[in-house]
């Protein structure tokens, strides 16, 4: 009887040392915020906005999400598994249309799970938290963007409870001669 739980509790161990951990980005965290929004972004090279990548993306990006980290009306979630850091989930605390309700709302923003790491929980868990957080801060609704043309992701945002109520377009204009 004692081994039949002793095996239990390992199993239980194991099962629990395997599931996602979330946690709040640090300063200390930038090197993993840089490379986690970057390989999102390299994710998608033919796509006609995320994929034209500025020259000094790194320095760039340190900059930007060093302010982010900063920032009081927003947070970045890590993911862990083993204690590596393979998820990231961006949600800030946005103001909404003088004219429409919500008032304020969450809009998550550069969710990226590596794809290692893919199916197994982590993306759940980093909107779980996400969720928690916007309910702390009197939220009652969030709001992202995601690529088209991408299968996994639409299929992912679908189960997640996200619904398409909006289109992103894009026009390019050809400069005045």
């Amino acid at each position: 009887m004692a081994i039949g739980r002793m095996a239990e509790r390992e199993t239980t161990e194991a099962t629990n040392a395997s599931a996602p951990r979330v946690r709040s980005a640090r300063m200390r965290d930038l090197d993993s915020v840089v490379a986690l929004r970057l390989a999102l972004l390299r994710e998608h090279p033919d796509h006609p906005i995320y994929g034209r990548l500025r020259p000094g993306i790194d320095r760039r990006a340190r900059e930007l999400f060093a302010n982010q980290l900063r920032a009081p009306n927003e947070t970045i979630l890590l993911a862990e598994l083993l204690h590596e850091v393979v998820g990231i989930l961006r949600c800030v605390d946005s103001m909404g249309s003088p004219l429409l309700e919500p008032s304020r709302y969450a809009y998550v923003s550069s969710v990226y799970v590596r794809p290692e790491a893919r199916r197994r929980g982590v993306m759940r868990a980093l909107l779980a938290e996400a969720e928690r957080w916007c309910r702390a801060r009197g939220l009652s609704e969030m709001r992202l963007h995601n690529v088209i043309g991408s299968t996994a992701a639409e299929r992912a945002w679908d189960a997640t409870g996200f619904a398409i109520v909006e289109q992103v377009r894009l026009r390019h204009l050809e400069p005045e001669r």
